[in-house]
């Protein structure tokens, strides 16, 4: 791949996501041990920086170089990850009277999903800072992806993943090289067995926003989405939110990208899509200080979306709030069915945490949230090939 560009990183600082505490970012960072939050990346953003500085030979999330955190370019680990589609989708629009809806399918990133992006950026990263071995907790998808880019990279991956996740996703691990680990239990329980494991600082963690890196490759969705929209973006995003990184690094993106003067219309509401099942997001907004107590997670068809306890809800909940949102949860039943619809209406196997989010729109629309003449974006995450024994 043609990585030259007409500027390097514009990566400026990275700093606690509560309190603004910086951090070395050339030095190897995990979340900011101040506030035990995320770590945030900012950049030197200036309303002067034009369109040019973009890579218009890159074919991958690359083409946005210079708002990625990677200092040297011969770090980076790449299999052609972005750039996916957005198309307009017609005939599942004309069952909830919605003219301008469009779909960002994920499906097509290397490993069939999302994570690609961000395991693309914070693999580089870790290539770049000479770290050797890494280890993460997933649903199915971050760990297939983890597994291919450490593979390419020559990093050695521990994958660790609940027991019930689909066979595909324990295969494709296998496949490309790393250890995987089956756990009782969700992903927050998976969580706990990777800091057992890691209890001697032996591997570099790469839990859902317990890094910084992730969420950067996650958040040029943002920047593609404004482009495809010429800068001119939707009215609304729906986003299916578990670990959160997709729906917090997108309005990143757009925050950024006011920042530099390429968007100065309204933005979105984004609106973050749950199960019924594992809704913690619904849970902190009815009981933001005690929520934890009595909420009782269960598995979901959508793996993705089996979060119990997200350590990015503080930033959630930003997003929510500043973009004037909305939570809003899903029946499993619904997502099944959807899966089946779109199937059968626009030929595109969905994901199921995809197919929640068509759902949502639904829902807003028959409560007038929505309205026919809103331009709005779903974001399907994954393939549904790879969810095929959870939907039949």
């Amino acid at each position: 791949m043609n990585y030259s560009y007409n500027s390097g990183s514009l990566v400026e600082n990275l700093s606690c996501s509560k309190c603004g505490q910086g951090y070395n970012f050339k030095e190897v960072q995990t979340f900011a041990t101040c506030c035990e939050k995320p770590l945030v990346f900012s950049y030197h953003l200036r309303e002067d920086i034009s369109k040019n500085i973009l890579n218009t030979n890159g074919q991958s999330i690359w083409k946005y170089r210079c708002f990625l955190p990677i200092l040297d370019t011969k770090h980076i680990v790449s299999l052609g990850e972005g750039l996916t589609p957005i198309t307009k989708i017609e005939k599942v629009g004309e069952l909830v009277n919605v003219e301008h809806l469009y779909l960002k399918d994920e499906s097509g990133n290397p490993t069939g999903s999302f994570k690609a992006r961000g395991l693309s950026v914070a693999i580089s990263k870790l290539k770049e800072l000479g770290i050797q071995k890494c280890i993460i907790p997933t649903a199915g998808n971050a760990g297939g992806a983890m597994a291919a880019y450490s593979t390419k990279a020559g990093i050695e991956a521990t994958i660790i993943m609940p027991r019930h996740t689909p066979k595909v996703f324990k295969d494709e691990c296998e496949i490309y090289g790393a250890k995987i680990i089956l756990v009782d239990g969700l992903i927050n329980d998976c969580g706990n067995k990777a800091k057992q494991l890691n209890k001697d600082g032996d591997y570099f963690d790469m839990s859902t926003l317990k890094e910084p890196y992730r969420l950067e490759g996650k958040k040029i969705m943002g920047y593609e989405i404004a482009e495809y929209f010429d800068w001119d973006l939707p009215d609304f995003i729906f986003y299916p939110a578990g670990g959160g990184t997709g729906l917090i690094g997108i309005w990143k993106a757009f925050k950024e990208l006011i920042k530099i003067g390429w968007i100065k219309n309204k933005l979105p509401k984004m609106i973050a899509v749950q199960s019924s099942t594992c809704a913690p997001i619904q849970e902190a907004l009815t009981n933001p200080h005690n929520w934890k107590e009595h909420f009782k997670p269960e598995a979901s068809i959508a793996n993705g979306l089996a979060v119990p306890y997200p350590f990015g809800m503080d930033l959630m909940l930003n997003v929510i709030k500043e973009s004037e949102g909305e939570i809003c949860t899903i029946q499993e039943e619904k997502i099944k069915e959807t899966v089946h619809l779109f199937s059968k209406k626009e030929g595109v196997l969905i994901s199921p945490e995809g197919a929640a989010t068509f759902m949502a729109l639904n829902k807003l629309k028959n409560m007038n949230v929505v309205s026919k003449e809103d331009r709005v974006l779903l974001l399907n995450t994954g393939s549904g090939y790879k969810y095929i024994e959870n939907v039949i």
